[in-house]
């Protein structure tokens, strides 16, 4: 049987570290996570968000990583920096219900969090809830209407990337 395991990048920089550290211990003790920890490994160390946000953006939009999680201090630097790579949809998600919605309404590949805001037995729990789900997940009555939507979103992005 073939390996089905989600691979899931996740990066922070120094504001995000102890949320970043928490996220990654949760995906590693998981068996169907392959998680691929790029970065900020010390809480010493000032690498800054428009450093990292590109390291989890380029893997999934090279495809080595299904899905991603990016954190600094609020989320919303990572966030603006994945968003800027063709293919990533990137939603800040500082509440279960937040990230719940980013990838069942907006088909979010990628989420952040601000290591400020959520506190790290939140942000497990947000990452948890987040992987779980599907795009249009528990809104299939709407399934049709939001993948219109996705479809629209993603014509746009190819009118603005090059």
């Amino acid at each position: 049987m073939a390996d089905t395991k989600t691979r899931v990048a996740v990066v922070s920089d120094r504001a995000g570290y102890p949320l970043k550290k928490a996220v990654v211990e949760y995906l590693q003790g998981r068996d169907d996570i392959e998680v691929m920890d790029l970065g900020q490994d010390s809480p010493d160390v000032a690498i800054p968000y428009p450093e990292q946000a590109p390291k989890v953006a380029r893997a999934v939009q090279d495809g080595s990583a299904d899905r991603g999680v990016a954190i600094c201090g609020t989320g919303q630097g990572m966030a603006i920096v994945a968003n800027k790579f063709k293919g990533v949809y990137a939603v800040v998600a500082d509440s279960v219900f937040a990230g719940d919605r980013g990838r069942i309404i907006n088909n979010a590949n990628v989420i952040t969090m601000g290591g400020w805001i959520t506190a790290p037995v939140l942000g497990v729990t947000i990452v948890e809830s987040w992987l779980a789900l599907d795009f249009t997940q528990t809104m299939e009555d709407r399934a049709e209407w939001l993948s219109s939507a996705f479809k629209t979103v993603q014509g746009i992005e190819e009118e603005n990337f090059s």
